[in-house]
């Protein structure tokens, strides 16, 4: 794992791509219990290497019920974003994850980290790619049916800013899926 995650963080493949160049960031043990696959850096993420520290990052631990020590104990939480470096600017926030990422890494990640007994999917690219075709035909419906896809993978919306309106608009987020990923996350790393 150590010889891995070393080759990922020296990763220059999309570099030609990045505006910011290449930093990949991501948290992984070979005893890593839940993963955490979401998107990919904001422009703080990069520039501090590390990962979910941000207003995302609060709202996800949040709704996960742990702090940030827990959050950053590569023992627990494996923290694997579907692009390892920050993609740049799009006309509505951030472009989407550099595509080479997830196919170039994943698999060897995932085989090094044979303890995993849950995944959070976090937002559209994160669940397309692993869910496929099982997946809604929205977010918004592959959230709701959460239960549909545990106990592998718990789908959730990004935590970001930007989705507090959709939070409001679906209240049923805070009363129902926030509550069983808590109780989920407390059995898995008590």
């Amino acid at each position: 794992m150590k010889a891995l995650l070393e080759t990922i963080k020296g990763c220059t493949l999309c570099e030609p791509h990045l505006p910011l160049g290449p930093n990949p960031v991501l948290v992984a043990s070979k005893n890593s219990k839940v993963l955490i696959i979401g998107q990919a850096p904001g422009t703080r993420v990069h520039a501090t290497g590390i990962p979910w520290n941000d207003a995302s990052g609060r709202e996800l631990r949040r709704w996960m019920g742990v702090d940030a020590g827990l959050f950053y104990d590569p023992e627990i939480f494996g923290i694997v974003p579907m692009g390892f470096c920050y993609p740049g600017k799009g006309k509505g926030g951030d472009l989407p994850p550099r595509p080479e990422c997830a196919p170039t890494w994943h698999a060897a990640l995932l085989e090094q980290m044979p303890h995993i007994q849950m995944t959070l999917l976090i937002g559209q690219y994160a669940q397309t790619h692993y869910l496929g075709k099982e997946k809604g035909k929205n977010l918004t419906e592959t959230v709701r049916n959460f239960e549909r896809y545990l106990p592998e993978y718990f789908p959730l919306v990004h935590p970001s800013p930007r989705n507090i309106r959709w939070q409001r608009r679906n209240p049923w987020f805070e009363d129902k899926v926030v509550p069983e990923l808590r109780r989920r996350l407390s059995r898995l790393i008590t």
